[in-house]
C-alpha cells in the first residue's frame, strides 16, 4: 500500500514538473509543455516578430535555456541549486491566433489589481498575438458550469483598472473538476487563465491534471492572487503593496485618535489569516506602531513580559499607543471555531474585538489608569480599492508573462516574480506549503527594533514553544530551499 502511494505521488510530480540537471548542481524545475503529452503539435512563427511595436527591441525573444535561480545569496562552494524557467515570448508559438478561445476566471476573496490583470490579459492577447476571442467566466469556478460567459473586448475592459473588485465577480468553492473540464471542452476553450490564491491554484492544478489525462491541447495558467502574500516561491503577490499602503490610512487614524485622548490606545486589525506580512510591513512603513501581533509569533496577555505589562509601560512613557494585530494572531487564546468557509478555510474568531474587550477589562480592573481605546477594522475597505501604480505595473507583467507562456505551449504553471524576474513555476511547487513570516529572521528583528516591543517568548523559549506545538518549525526557520546559512529571508532587501 505504501509503495503504491509513493509511486502515485511520483507520477503526480512528473506530470506537474520536469527536473533537468546540469553541471555544478544545477537543477531546472521545469513546467509542463504540450509536447510532453501530445504528439506532432503544429508550431507557428511568433506574430510578435512582425509587430512594428516590438521591432525596435533587441533580443525580445527569451532563450529557451534562460532560467531564474531560487537562491541568490550563496557561498563560493554552494551548488547552483534550483532554477525556474524564465518567462517571456518564444520564437515559436503553439497556437494559431485565429483558433484561440481564451477564458479568464477570478476566484476567492477580493484583492486590489484583479481588474488590471483581466484588462492586461485581454490587451496582451490582442495587441501582441492578434487573439480576438476572450471569454470571462462569471462568478468563480462555479461559473464554468452554472452561468453564461461574458465576451471580453478591449472596449469593455478599457478602464476597469481604475475600479476595485472584479468585473467577472468572484466566489469561494464551487470547484468540480469534471464539470469544469467538460465545460472547457464543450465551449472549445484552449487557454484558461485562473486568478486566485493558494486554494484556487490547487484547483487549477486539478483542472490541468484532468485536461492532460484527456489529452487536450488546453493551456492552464495560474496568476497568484492573495492579499495576505502567503503564496511561496514568488517575491510577492499582486495587491500586496496596495494593501500595505492603504493600511497606513487606518494606522494614521488610530494614531491621531490615540494622541488626542488621555491614555489613548488605537487598535487596528489587518488581514493575515495565517501569515502576518501585511501587518509587519504596514508597521515598518508607519513608524507610529508600538506593537505588532501576527499569527506566526504567539503572545500572552498577563504576567511579566506580557502584552498588558507592555501596554501599561508604553502609555506611561508616551501617553498613547498604537497596536496592529493580524486577523489570525492569537487564535490559540480564543475559543476555537469548527466551521469552515466555502474554500475550506477555518473561520476565525474576531481577535480585534476580543483583544479590545480584554484590554478594557484589564485596565478597568486595575482602576489606576483610565484608558481610551479606539478599534479600527479597515479590512473590506483595503480589499475593495483599485491597485496603486506599483501594483498596476506588476499586474501588467504577470498578465503578459502568462500570455507569453500559454502561446508558447507551456501549461500547468503559475506566472510569478522570483528575485525580480518573471518566471514560470510548476503548480506543485506553488501548492507545497504556505509562505509565512520567519520570526527568527532579520526582517522580524527589524520590526522589533522599530517598535521596541517584547518578543513575548521570554517565558516560553522557541524550543519549548515548538515542542508543544504553539509555533512550528516553518515559523522559526527558512524554506527547505534556503541554504542552512544565516541569510536574509526573500523579503529582506539588505
Amino acid at each position: 500500500m505504501g509503495s503504491e502511494k509513493k509511486r502515485d505521488d511520483q507520477e503526480d510530480t512528473s506530470i506537474f514538473m520536469k527536473e533537468v540537471t546540469g553541471e555544478f548542481g544545477y537543477v531546472l524545475q521545469d513546467v509542463p509543455h504540450f509536447t510532453d503529452y501530445i504528439q506532432n503539435v503544429t508550431t507557428y512563427p511568433n506574430p510578435i516578430a512582425s509587430n512594428p511595436a516590438y521591432s525596435v527591441v533587441n533580443q525580445y525573444f527569451v532563450d529557451m535555456d534562460d532560467s531564474i535561480p531560487l537562491k541568490i545569496v550563496v557561498h563560493k562552494n554552494t551548488p547552483r541549486g534550483i532554477h525556474f524557467r524564465r518567462a517571456g515570448p518564444r520564437q515559436k508559438v503553439y497556437f494559431d491566433p485565429d483558433d484561440v478561445v481564451a477564458c479568464i476566471v477570478t476566484c476567492g476573496g477580493l484583492c486590489p489589481g484583479l481588474n488590471t490583470v483581466i484588462r492586461e490579459i485581454v490587451y496582451s492577447l490582442d495587441y501582441m498575438y492578434g487573439v480576438k476571442k476572450v471569454l470571462g467566466i462569471d462568478g468563480g469556478y462555479r461559473g464554468f458550469y452554472a452561468k453564461n460567459t461574458i465576451e471580453l473586448t478591449q472596449k469593455l475592459v478599457n478602464d476597469i483598472h481604475k475600479r476595485g473588485g472584479t468585473i467577472l465577480k468572484t466566489s469561494r468553492g464551487g470547484h468540480d473538476t469534471t464539470k469544469i473540464v467538460n465545460s472547457i471542452q464543450d465551449r472549445g476553450i484552449n487557454q484558461v487563465y485562473i486568478i486566485g490564491g493558494d486554494g484556487t491554484q490547487k484547483g487549477a492544478a486539478a483542472i490541468y491534471k484532468e485536461i492532460r489525462r484527456r489529452g487536450l491541447k488546453v493551456a492552464v495558467v495560474g496568476i497568484p492572487k492573495t492579499i495576505d502574500n502567503d503564496i511561496p516561491i514568488i517575491d510577492k503577490s499582486f495587491g500586496f503593496d496596495t494593501a500595505v499602503e492603504e493600511a497606513q490610512r487606518a494606522i494614521n487614524a488610530a494614531h491621531v485618535e490615540a494622541q488626542s485622548a488621555e491614555n489613548g490606545l488605537g487598535l487596528v486589525k489587518l488581514m493575515g489569516r495565517y501569515s502576518g506580512f501585511i501587518a509587519m510591513y504596514a508597521t515598518l512603513a508607519s513608524r507610529d506602531v508600538d506593537c505588532c501581533l501576527i499569527p506566526e509569533s504567539p503572545f500572552y496577555l498577563e504576567g511579566t513580559g506580557g502584552l498588558f505589562e507592555y501596554i501599561e509601560k508604553r502609555i506611561k512613557d508616551n501617553g498613547h499607543m498604537v497596536i496592529v494585530v493580524a486577523e489570525g494572531a492569537g487564535q490559540e487564546l480564543l475559543a476555537e471555531k469548527s466551521e469552515q468557509d466555502a474554500s475550506g478555510n477555518k473561520l476565525l474568531q474576531d481577535v480585534g474585538l476580543w483583544l479590545s474587550q480584554k484590554i478594557k477589562e484589564h485596565f478597568a480592573k486595575l482602576n489606576k489608569m483610565p484608558l481610551t481605546l479606539k478599534y479600527i477594522d479597515p479590512t473590506y475597505m483595503i480589499r475593495a480599492i483599485p491597485s496603486n501604480a506599483s501594483d498596476n505595473v506588476y499586474c501588467t507583467l504577470l498578465a503578459q508573462s502568462a500570455v507569453h507562456g500559454a502561446m508558447a505551449g507551456f501549461t500547468g504553471f503559475t506566472s510569478g516574480l522570483v528575485h525580480g524576474r518573471q518566471s514560470y513555476i510548476p503548480f506543485n511547487r506553488i501548492n507545497e506549503h504556505r509562505n509565512s513570516v520567519v520570526i527568527t529572521d532579520r526582517m522580524w528583528a527589524r520590526l522589533l527594533s522599530s517598535t521596541n516591543q517584547p518578543s513575548f517568548l521570554e517565558q516560553q523559549p522557541i524550543k519549548e514553544a515548538m515542542a508543544n506545538g504553539s509555533i512550528t518549525s516553518s515559523n522559526v526557520i527558512g524554506d527547505d530551499d534556503m541554504p542552512d546559512l544565516d541569510l536574509p529571508h526573500k523579503f529582506n532587501y539588505a
